[in-house]
């Protein structure tokens, strides 16, 4: 029976092939979009679940209330961790990873340096934390002592052109010597390790071994022992502050007592809060906070594609379902006869469920057609390196089992619909209704289009939101800004290689410095001021940039109070410039603030020697994050340890000026590598995700139109097919092309009118929600949902017209000869 099903739903999809192709290829589509966006999804949620015992691994992250600003850091201070390891017995294994940033690097017997985008510090439990395994070299003692490190086996073939290199030594920013002590696997791809190819041992930084609870730049994490909860750590962190840090505080202000900070912080509202989170969670679930190892996604992202590649399915099951459907008065007879020779209902329904499998079976094998043509575009879209994973025999059962349900998903209600049609009815021509009077199928396109507007909406709102982002007002300027990096590489002639390139024809200005207004890992500084000047004697943090007297005239910030750094100042050595946000959590006016002395010297023994930085200008708040989060407080004090050169450049040619940067560089750096970049592809590069995000919207909406026209192309032309006659008739008695074109497509135009209805506010609602994610946003305006209407009525009125103005222009003769 099953064999006999097979060959009439073959010979069924032989005898209507326009409909079987648009069945066909709408359900491919659908199946090539979710194959695309389970794989993005698959791969996202597999981040990290890679290491041993991973669901027994969390890292410490640290909340800041200060001066009303909340800061959110993914690393902590360097104590804690060694202080957790030894005081909670909950905790099995603490390591401490340290983002040293770029470095550069060479063979201890060559004069050429190679730059390194990624190195780390890590504590020598880096291995048993992770469960890693040493290609070459022994894990009891790599990183176990000062100046050694170990490479991954790309780098060590980069660098040596093997992995025998145990034993060898590498020279780091032309100072600093390390010795092999072992070469580990490449980090996965979807790992928060993945970008690091360099590791040196903790005990090789200074900083790890402060007793500094204000410095937090070290990622902590911890393994629990096996049976323990990480809801029993939760009281112990939240002790922390009293506990560890008001004794440190008290070694250099004995004044601070715990009643003391108790009312302090009542007071003022500040406050510090620990909290974990787990190992697998970290890629999804720690967007923005500062201090993190590697860009991290959002699990709203996930939802969005996750819920577009469910849409992309069922808007191609409902095609199907609107088409079978429609065309289910041509089979009208044939059910009945069927009927009437003693076939059951039950038969009918195996029989047209058969069909729609094998029109599923089809779909999937030309889906996975296009897929593995499509994939290389989508990787390059998504920034993934997905494949196909053929080799996989779960991939195959997935893939079986989904066309089968997808195959009754679409066919059950045409089956349903079909084997009940009564033998006397179905064998007189079968119902009467035409497409425009059948409810389940006006539903079913009021339900795809309403759909593909939602997702018209989103596309727009997004790049809205990106065009803002990009065309914002940062309050300086990041146009025609070279930055020429690790420029301390010059060492004693930083300042002769500033002054040959300033005198260029093509350059306006230069400027030195190690950080930059376009998103990068800083930490904040914790301030003290001088007493009686109108300051509470509280604690502040923000962030300290060291500067040159250059950098705002180069980057064309504003001096709203005050001034800016002159050279005709030698105590400007100890100055200091806020932004407004600065100002605000000191509690001042912009004036007032002038004059104030601030100082972060507070844990020298000699108090009374400490060094103060007095307030000389305020300096109007610029954008230097995300425009996801608010502009914190920060400050720029003059500084000589500068890694970055900022040259504001002319309009004209950049190539010619970027040549003679680099012959300058190579005279005054012989052997090191010239980097360099411009601002604004560094500010862009922070919201790549975004743009990528927009880039998929784009691409599945486009499909999800596709799809909901196939369908509306189909209905439109089998609805033209059934009315041939009518048309002839119109014709004859004389209605124009224009009156029969109006009357075939008003029916499906106030489907579509309804679709915008349903699917504008829904969309209006749910980008307010994603837009919630940033401190500045645009707002959605009604220009976006009118143009999303009119491109949905645009394309259903091209896709619609195209079979009216066909079946209109037919010679009536022709139209009323058809049977």
């Amino acid at each position: 029976m099953f064999k006999n099903h097979i060959k009439i739903a073959w010979r069924s999809l032989k005898k209507q092939p326009f409909f079987t192709f648009l069945n066909t290829f709408g359900l491919a589509i659908g199946v090539t979009g979710a194959i695309l966006i389970s794989l993005y999804v698959i791969d996202e949620l597999s981040y990290d679940t890679m290491f041993a015992d991973a669901e027994r691994i969390y890292r410490i992250n640290i909340d800041n209330t200060n001066g009303g600003e909340t800061n959110r850091y993914a690393s902590v201070a360097a104590p804690l961790g060694p202080t957790l390891k030894e005081d909670y017995p909950q905790i099995e294994i603490v390591t401490r990873l340290n983002d040293l940033g770029s470095m550069l690097v060479r063979k201890a017997n060559e004069k050429e340096s190679i730059k390194e985008e990624h190195v780390m510090a890590s504590d020598s439990t880096f291995f048993e934390m992770f469960g890693l395994t040493l290609l070459k070299g022994d894990p009891s003692v790599a990183l176990k002592n000062p100046g050694t490190m170990i490479l991954t086996k790309t780098a060590a073939k980069k660098h040596f052109g093997t992995d025998q290199v145990l034993g060898q030594t590498m020279v780091f920013d032309d100072k600093d010597v390390y010795t092999i002590t072992g070469v580990i696997p490449d980090m996965p791809k979807n790992s928060f390790l993945r970008d690091f190819t360099f590791l040196i041992s903790m005990g090789s930084i200074p900083e790890a071994e402060s007793s500094s609870w204000a410095n937090w730049s070290f990622s902590t994490f911890i393994k629990l022992h096996p049976g323990a909860t990480i809801q029993s750590l939760q009281t112990p962190l939240n002790t922390i502050y009293e506990v560890y840090m008001i004794p440190w505080i008290q070694t250099f202000d004995p004044s601070m007592t715990l009643q003391k900070f108790r009312e302090s912080r009542k007071a003022s509202g500040n406050n510090m809060v620990w909290s974990t989170i787990a190992l697998t969670d970290i890629h999804l679930s720690s967007l923005n906070r500062k201090g993190e190892l590697s860009l991290n996604n959002s699990m709203e992202n996930i939802y969005i594609l996750s819920l577009i590649g469910l849409f992309l399915v069922v808007l191609a099951s409902v095609n199907f379902m609107n088409l079978s459907t429609a065309v289910a008065l041509k089979r009208a007879q044939e059910v009945g006869i069927r009927k009437t020779l003693g076939s059951k209902k039950i038969e009918l329904i195996k029989q047209f469920l058969t069909e729609a499998i094998t029109i599923s079976f089809l779909s999937l094998l030309l889906g996975l057609i296009l897929t593995a043509i499509v994939l290389p575009l989508f990787n390059d879209l998504s920034g993934k390196d997905i494949a196909l994973p053929f080799g996989n025999p779960f991939f195959w059962i997935l893939l079986f089992l989904s066309s089968v349900a997808l195959g009754l998903f679409s066919g059950s209600y045409p089956a349903f619909f079909l084997s009940r049609f009564a033998p006397v009815m179905a064998l007189k021509g079968g119902s009467k209704s035409g497409v425009g009077n059948s409810k389940p199928r006006n539903y079913l396109v009021i339900f795809q289009f309403a759909i593909s507007i939602f997702l018209i909406v989103a596309t727009l709102v997004i790049y809205q939101q990106i065009q803002f982002i990009q065309n914002k007002d940062l309050g300086f300027q990041k146009d025609q800004v070279l930055i020429v990096d690790d420029v301390d590489a010059a060492g004693e002639q930083i300042q002769s290689l500033k002054q040959e390139i300033s005198q260029l024809s093509n350059v306006k200005s230069v400027s030195l410095s190690s950080f930059l207004p376009t998103p990068s890992d800083r930490n904040g500084i914790t301030f003290f001021p001088e007493s009686g000047r109108g300051v509470k004697h509280d604690g502040y943090i923000f962030e300290k940039w060291g500067v040159d007297h250059d950098y705002i005239n180069t980057l064309k910030m504003k001096i709203i109070a005050g001034r800016n750094f002159d050279q005709k100042f030698p105590t400007d050595s100890t100055a200091l410039i806020l932004n407004e946000s600065a100002v605000a959590m000191l509690g001042l006016r912009n004036e007032d603030a002038l004059g104030v002395r601030l100082t972060h010297d507070f844990k020298r023994a000699d108090k009374e020697n400490m060094e103060y930085l007095t307030v000389i200008g305020i300096m109007e708040n610029f954008h230097f994050a995300s425009l996801r989060n608010s502009i914190n407080a920060m400050s720029l004090a003059l500084g000589k340890d500068a890694d970055k050169m900022l040259v504001k450049l002319n309009a004209g040619n950049f190539a010619n000026t970027i040549t003679q940067v680099e012959q300058i560089w190579n005279t005054i750096a012989p052997g090191q590598p010239f980097q360099y970049y411009f601002m604004d592809d560094s500010f862009n590069n922070t919201y790549r995700a975004e743009q990528r995000l927009g880039s998929i919207f784009i691409s599945f909406t486009i499909l999800s139109i596709i799809i909901a026209c196939l369908g509306l192309f189909g209905l439109a032309a089998f609805n033209a097919e059934k009315r041939t006659k009518e048309i002839g008739i119109r014709k004859v008695m004389g209605a124009s092309i224009n009156e029969i074109v109006y009357s075939l497509t008003v029916g499906f135009l106030k489907l579509v009118g309804i679709s915008i209805l349903v699917s504008i506010p829904i969309g209006w609602f749910a980008m307010n929600k994603w837009l919630e994610d940033f401190s500045y946003r645009i707002e959605v305006k009604w220009w976006i949902l009118v143009l999303a209407a009119f491109i949905a009525v645009a394309i259903s009125l091209l896709t619609v017209s195209y079979q009216s103005i066909r079946a209109a222009i037919v010679n009536p003769v022709k139209s009323l000869r058809t049977d």
